[in-house]
């Protein structure tokens, strides 16, 4: 299922990419581990594309396309590790949670300048919700402290719960 991504226009696009050029200069642009050596080269590139004019699903397909993540994984088990096969799915939902939140931090940039409320809202259907999803819908959140720890806390886990980890289909909106 796409995203619907009610506030992304050519203003949020150029702020998505200045947080991925802050990412870049500050050494924190998330690599993920599931990445080959192909993907550690080109998912900057790949991923300024969707920025400037795609949105989730073209990095999805890119990411598979230029065969980016590993075929396998090391696992830890009670015994020690093994290796796993890296989830089919891997490039979707690691491309789904890396634009939502450079989309999430550019619209929190948006709205410290320009003075707007935010709130959590549903943004992809999901036949499976979750409780601690669902209590997040209609919260307005405060645009300093999510940009804040969007930018310190790379990857998947944030201090804020938002977006609330993989596959949840929630980001936010301009209160209207």
């Amino acid at each position: 299922m796409k995203f619907n991504f009610e506030n992304l226009d050519q203003t949020i696009r150029q702020l998505m990419i200045n947080e991925m050029d802050f990412d870049i200069q500050n050494n924190k642009l998330y690599l993920s581990k599931r990445f080959n050596d192909n993907g550690q080269e080109k998912y900057e590139d790949l991923l300024k594309q969707s920025l400037e004019s795609g949105d989730e699903q073209t990095l999805a397909v890119s990411l598979k396309n230029n065969n980016c993540f590993k075929s396998q994984e090391e696992r830890k088990t009670k015994t020690g590790t093994s290796l796993v096969k890296v989830p089919e799915n891997a490039n979707i939902t690691f491309a789904e949670g890396e634009f939502n939140r450079f989309y999430i931090r550019a619209l929190c940039l948006k709205a410290i300048d320009e003075n707007l409320v935010l709130e959590v809202y549903r943004a992809r259907h999901s036949d499976k919700t979750r409780s601690e999803s669902e209590n997040l819908i209609g919260e307005i959140v405060d645009p300093q402290n999510l940009l804040n720890d969007l930018r310190e806390n790379i990857g998947i886990d944030t201090a804020l719960g938002l977006p609330p980890g993989p596959n949840s289909g929630l980001s936010i909106k301009v209160k209207l």
